[in-house]
C-alpha cells in the first residue's frame, strides 16, 4: 500500500479532526485569494478609471485627490466652481492651441433610485464621442458604446444617458423619465424631468453608477444659474413646466440657452493634442498668479491614493492571512503529533512487517502533505466562490468588477508553498514515527 492510500486512511479514521484542521487552513487560503486578487483588480479598477484624458481642472480651493474623487469616481463633495469663462480658454482662448478635447462638468445633483442615490453629472456629448475611457490590451482606445438607444443632442436640453448600473438598479429604460434630486440628499428639491435617451454599456468604470444630464438643461434648473446684474436669476421650474409645457412638441420646452455670463463649471476634462500639452497647461493654470483653478494629472493622483493607502491596507491583511495560514499549520502539526500516541502500536507493527524507518516517516509526511493540500484547494474554490457571490454588491456601490475567475498569477504559487510548509510542519511528527522504539511498544517494556 503506497503512503498516500495509507496517510487517506489515517485521515479519514480521524475524520473530524482532520476536516476541522481543513477548514482552518482553507479559510486562511481563502483570505489570502480574496486580498490578493479584491488588491489587483481594485487597483486595475482605479487606474482604469483615470484614463482617456491628461488632465482635470477644477475649482483652486480643495486639494487634488478631492477633484479626482469628486470628478472620477463620483466619490465626495464637489469643490467650489470656476466661471464658465475659465472653460472657453480651453475651447477658443489661450489654452485651445494645447487642447484636443474639452469636456465640462457640473455636479451638484442626483437621483434616487431604489435605496442607492447616484450622482447627475451634466456634461456635453463630447463626453461620449470624443473621449474614450480606457485602454484595450493592444492599445487602442475604448470608446463608448450604447446597449440601448444614443446619445443625448446639444440641442435638446432635457435629455440624459445612463450608466448600466443605474439602469439595473431603478430599472429605467430608454424613453423613460426621472426627476434630478437638488443636492445629494433623496430629500432635496425635486428638479424638471430629463428623458432617458440611451443606456452605456458596462464599462467596469465608476461611469456605470452616474447619470449624465445635458448640461443646457442643468443650468437652466432652479437654482443653478448665477444672478445677473439686476438681481435676477433665469431659471425654470418644475411645476412650470409641467402645467405649460407638457403638451408641447419642442423638446426645449420653448426655452433658450442660458447665458455663459451665468454659467458655472465644476470640473474640465482635458485631452492634449501632444505629450507636451499636459505639461504647458499644468504650468499655465497652476503658477497663474491669480490661481483661479487648478489642473491635475489624474493618473499621479490615484497612484499617490493606491500607494498611500491601498497598498499598506494589503499588506497588513497579507500579514493576517499568512498568520491564519500558520494557525492552520500549527493545527496540522498538533493533530498528528497528538495522534502519534494512539498510532504508535500500528507504527511499531508496521516496523515489525518490515516496512523502514523512512517509510514510517514517508507517511506521516504525506498526511501533513494531503491535509494542507485538500484545505488549500477547498480554499481556493472557496476564495473565487465568495468572489462571486460579492460581485453584484461590490459593483454596484464602487464600480469594482469581481467575477468569480478572475485570477492572478501569485495563486499558482500558493500549491506549491503548501506543499514545503505542509513537510515542514509535518516534520516534527514524521521524527516522532521515525524514533519509535518496536521492541518496547510491541513488548510492552517501558
Amino acid at each position: 500500500m503506497s503512503f498516500w492510500k495509507i496517510a487517506w486512511r489515517n485521515m479519514c479514521q480521524r475524520a473530524l479532526a482532520s476536516s476541522l484542521t481543513g477548514l482552518s487552513m482553507a479559510l486562511g487560503v481563502a483570505l489570502m485569494i480574496l486580498v490578493i486578487v479584491i488588491h489587483d483588480v481594485t487597483v486595475e479598477q482605479f487606474e482604469n478609471d483615470a484614463q482617456g484624458y491628461h488632465l482635470i481642472v477644477g475649482g483652486s480651493k480643495g486639494g487634488d485627490l478631492q477633484l479626482v474623487m469628486t470628478t472620477v469616481f463620483h466619490l465626495g463633495r464637489p469643490l467650489y466652481p470656476i466661471p464658465y469663462s475659465y472653460y472657453k480658454k480651453f475651447t477658443e482662448g489661450e489654452f485651445a492651441p494645447y487642447t484636443k478635447v474639452a469636456v465640462p462638468y457640473c455636479l451638484g445633483d442626483s437621483f434616487q433610485g431604489g435605496d442607492q442615490q447616484f450622482r447627475v453629472v451634466a456634461t456635453t456629448p463630447d463626453l461620449f464621442d470624443k473621449l474614450p475611457y480606457g485602454a484595450n490590451p493592444d492599445g487602442t482606445d475604448k470608446l463608448y458604446q450604447f446597449q440601448e438607444g444614443r446619445n443625448f443632442k446639444a440641442d435638446h436640453f432635457f435629455e440624459s444617458v445612463i450608466g448600466s448600473t443605474v439602469a439595473r438598479k431603478t430599472g429605467l429604460k430608454v424613453g423613460d423619465k426621472f426627476q434630478p434630486t437638488h443636492g445629494m440628499s433623496a430629500s432635496g428639491d425635486k428638479h424638471t424631468e430629463f428623458t432617458v435617451v440611451g443606456i452605456l454599456d458596462h464599462t467596469g468604470t465608476a461611469n456605470d453608477r452616474a447619470v449624465f444630464a445635458n448640461i443646457e438643461g442643468f443650468y437652466l434648473l432652479e437654482g443653478h444659474a448665477l444672478s445677473t446684474d439686476e438681481g435676477e436669476v433665469a431659471h425654470v421650474s418644475a411645476d412650470k413646466l409641467h402645467k405649460e409645457h407638457v403638451e408641447s412638441d419642442d423638446p426645449n420646452y420653448g426655452l433658450k440657452p442660458l447665458p455663459e455670463a451665468q454659467r458655472e463649471v465644476t470640473s474640465i476634462l482635458v485631452n492634449c493634442k501632444d505629450e507636451f500639452g499636459p505639461m504647458i497647461l499644468d504650468t499655465k493654470i497652476n503658477k497663474d498668479k491669480e490661481r483661479i483653478a487648478q489642473a491635475v494629472a489624474p493618473g499621479g493622483v490615484v497612484t499617490r491614493l493606491l500607494e498611500g493607502i491601498v497598498g499598506p491596507v494589503r499588506i497588513i491583511l497579507m500579514v493576517l492571512t499568512v498568520l491564519i495560514i500558520v494557525v492552520a499549520g500549527v493545527s496540522i502539526l498538533v493533530s498528528i503529533y497528538n495522534s502519534m500516541s494512539e498510532r504508535s502500536h500500528d507504527i511499531a507493527v508496521m516496523r515489525a512487517l518490515g516496512a523502514s524507518r523512512t517509510a514510517v516517516m514517508g507517511i506521516i509526511l504525506a498526511e501533513s502533505i494531503l491535509l494542507s493540500l485538500l484545505g488549500g484547494l477547498a480554499g481556493v474554490l472557496l476564495g473565487h466562490a465568495l468572489l462571486g457571490l460579492a460581485s453584484p454588491y461590490v459593483e454596484e456601490h464602487t464600480g469594482v468588477a469581481l467575477r468569480f475567475w478572475d485570477f492572478n498569477w501569485k495563486e499558482s504559487l500558493l500549491i506549491p508553498g503548501l506543499v514545503v510548509f505542509a513537510s515542514l510542519v509535518g516534520f516534527l511528527p514524521a521524527l516522532t514515527a521515525y524514533r519509535t522504539d518496536v521492541g518496547r511498544i510491541l513488548g510492552g517494556g517501558r
